[in-house]
């Protein structure tokens, strides 16, 4: 009888795929059962480390969505807010520094950020993608669940693209195209990959300290935003800013370019769950409601304010919203994206207003405004939304959860992106300075980038 139970056993954890088989724990344990249950053991674990097929389709849809995102999201966002001669020199910086820096972080940066433990940075055990092929797994946060490491790549390798073509609209038409593509090559690898290890790497110090940054508020938006802004002091004013009228050339795009963006970040904040479990339900729903909720607040402080609602002031919003949701879109439930994104969304509208007249910088596009701002706000509302009582998940401890201390902590996350994006930033900006030059001729800069830069028009006379 007990070899009878042993056989079964094993039969039915090779038919089952690795589902435990509870008659063997009613048998005595002698060598036959035990050898048995031996085998069930190792066949789950075989099982265990199986890539999971949903959650690598899922992953892969999320990759294809935050390209989207930039790819026409950003770059039409940002095309149509510029005037018209110098629309083409937005899409080629967007889509150029993308391409860059998809190749350095196989090159390098995936593992600086991701490839060993540290307190700031990883090491060059995986430069070159060294020692990684199609069967290697990588983790998520299911221990049982993985999904092929080439898939988690190039995932990764998204937001670093996403994060320095969201600078580019700090200092646009007026920059040096080889400017561009030089600092941020710099502020790659001496800014995001520290910020992105310290925060999701193993080891990395915020996360250790319990930072929560579910998809990128610290990594990418106040990454962004600070970078932004710097490089909008030390670049300087456009040429008759202030004075000349410099109104987007077209609205229409901005709205298509928002709009795509917002489908995109279903990838860039859903697909940070890594698995298409119930889990990515919450980020799912919360990408969602808080944008929503950021129109109609940027809607409501325009009517307020000004007399009247803007397309602009819509389409900003929008984007608004999805910044302050970024990182907290995994751990606060519905009702606090709603909050986040309501504030999020009046914030951002004096960001871009009363703050800007205040700095008194000439941020193009507001990445400041929208994205440093915006990612400041929800990181540190993380910390008080994240809480069970206002309906959030408490985090890796929800009967301990302190929205004192976790608010301290975000605060301390938000703290060191500052100064240490500050400081990388100005270095990077006079050293691309002293090497290629950061802006353009008064001249080429009247005539506009798309000539100049790059000898085309986005439109013909």
């Amino acid at each position: 009888m007990k070899q009878l139970l042993a056989g079964t056993a094993v039969a039915l954890a090779i038919g089952a795929s690795g589902v435990m088989v509870s008659s063997v724990a009613y048998a005595a344990p002698d060598e036959p059962v035990a050898a048995a249950a031996a085998s069930v053991a190792g066949a789950a674990s075989a099982v265990a480390a199986t890539v999971d097929k949903a959650d690598t389709a899922w992953m892969m849809v999320s990759t294809i969505l935050v390209i989207l995102m930039v790819l026409p999201g950003l770059a039409l966002f940002y095309g149509g807010l510029v005037r018209s001669k110098n629309m083409l020199s937005v899409l080629m910086q967007v889509m150029t520094v993308f391409s860059l820096m998809v190749v350095l972080w196989v090159v390098y940066g995936y593992s600086l950020a991701f490839g060993a433990e540290g307190l700031i940075i990883g090491d060059f055990s995986k430069v070159f993608l060294s020692g990684v092929t199609t069967a290697s797994q990588a983790d998520t946060f299911t221990p049982t669940s993985k999904i092929p490491e080439f898939i988690f790549i190039a995932f990764q390798a998204t937001f670093a693209g996403i994060t320095a073509c969201l600078i580019v609209g700090s200092f646009a038409e007026r920059v040096k195209f080889a400017a561009v593509l030089l600092f941020c090559a710099l502020w790659l690898t001496f800014c995001y990959l520290p910020i992105a290890h310290m925060v999701w790497g193993a080891g990395g110090y915020l996360l250790s300290k319990g930072a929560l940054d579910f998809a990128g508020g610290t990594v990418v938006h106040i990454n962004a935003g600070i970078a932004g802004l710097v490089g909008a002091y030390m670049i300087g004013k456009r040429l008759g800013y202030g004075k000349d009228a410099m109104t987007p050339h077209s609205l229409t795009l901005t709205m298509v370019g928002a709009a795509l963006l917002w489908v995109g970040w279903f990838g860039f904040n859903a697909g940070s769950n890594l698995e298409a479990n119930e889990g990515v339900a919450l980020p799912f729903i919360n990408t969602l409601l808080a944008p929503a909720a950021a129109v109609l607040a940027w809607n409501l402080g325009e009517t307020l304010f000004k007399g009247k609602a803007s397309m602009l002031g819509a389409a900003s919003g929008a984007v608004a919203g999805l910044v302050g949701i970024t990182p907290a879109c995994g751990t606060v439930g519905p009702m606090g994206a709603i909050a986040i994104g309501f504030i999020s969304g009046l914030v951002c509208l004096w960001a871009v207003s009363g703050l800007k007249r205040m700095l008194g910088a000439d941020d193009t596009l507001d990445v400041f405004g929208i994205h440093g701002v915006g990612g400041i706000v929800g990181a540190i509302l993380t910390g008080v939304f994240t809480a069970p009582s206002l309906g959030g998940t408490g985090g890796a401890a929800p009967a301990d959860f302190s929205i004192i201390s976790q608010t301290i902590i975000q605060a301390e996350g938000v703290i060191i992106t500052i100064i240490w994006c500050a400081v990388v930033s100005v270095i990077a900006y006079k050293v691309v300075d002293m090497v290629v030059g950061l802006r353009v001729p008064e001249d080429q800069e009247r005539e506009g980038l798309d000539v100049t830069s790059h000898g085309e028009t986005a439109y013909s006379n």
